[in-house]
């Protein structure tokens, strides 16, 4: 099979806590860091993140993009925080002819900013905002084989020293973040998570049909009600349609989590 570019699905914590030295974020700052320093700089950066939805795949276009800080109630300095990354308008164009080639209809976004889903991880794991960067929405519908075929579409970028980031959750129940009940189901659907992107011995077909069908999985309602902090994934595993090279096992927010790297 062709080669794609490294492609990664990090689970991104909660709202700004990562850079608030919360300690329930430890395990996260320390597995960003890591990856950031044992994978290839990339040239340019692109991010699905949870917190971006439209009709239609859409892509950040601005040379300079603004920060959206979505997020409430936190403390002042949760609002000042800086990522004053570039933006790639060559790119965004080059994700919308590559999603066109594959019958995606998209559309260019020239006023929209970078969420913190992507502006935190980015600054924990390339602090010095000097990599260009490009936002890539998900869709409304949440249909988790769109999803797949929009990463598909992205492994025939002509550039290839390009990092594709998967901004979510593996476990996104914001009502059990603050209950120690349902480890049990926190730990199945981790464990059928790990096994569905990880496991060598499943064919590609049979992979693809378990994470479009993830909603089967022990667990999987509760880890997710709703699956947009998921769907980056699906967007991921489109990019590289192979089992992950890497997984991380962490512990975030007191909860199970995971990530994945494609290389």
């Amino acid at each position: 099979m062709d080669s794609h570019p490294t492609t990664l699905f990090i689970s991104h914590g909660g709202g700004p806590l990562p850079l608030l030295g919360d300690p329930a974020h430890h395990d996260m700052l320390s597995c960003l860091r890591s990856i950031a320093s044992s994978i290839p700089r990339p040239e340019a950066i692109i991010v699905i993140s949870a917190h971006w939805e439209e009709q239609i795949p859409s892509i950040t276009s601005s040379r300079n993009p603004a920060l959206i800080y979505d997020y409430y109630g936190f403390p002042p300095e949760s609002y000042e925080i800086k990522y004053p990354c570039a933006g790639d308008p060559a790119l965004a164009q080059e994700i919308r002819r590559v999603l066109g080639n594959a019958e995606i209809e998209s559309t260019l976004d020239e006023k929209r900013g970078l969420d913190h889903g992507v502006f935190i991880p980015l600054k924990i794991m390339y602090p010095e905002s000097d990599i260009p960067c490009v936002q890539l929405s998900l869709v409304n519908s949440l249909d988790p084989n769109l999803h797949i075929e929009m990463g598909k579409s992205l492994r025939y970028l002509s550039k290839k020293n390009v990092l594709i980031i998967g901004s979510g959750f593996s476990f996104h129940n914001l009502r059990a973040f603050f209950s120690p009940s349902s480890v049990q189901d926190n730990e199945a659907f981790e464990t059928w998570l790990k096994n569905a992107c990880g496991n060598r011995e499943l064919s590609e077909p049979a992979r693809r049909e378990q994470l479009i069908n993830w909603s089967t999985a022990p667990g999987a309602r509760f880890c997710h009600p709703r699956e947009e902090h998921l769907l980056p994934l699906h967007v991921c595993y489109g990019v590289a349609q192979a089992p992950c090279t890497q997984l991380y096992d962490l512990t975030i927010m007191n909860k199970k989590s995971s990530m994945y790297l494609w290389r």
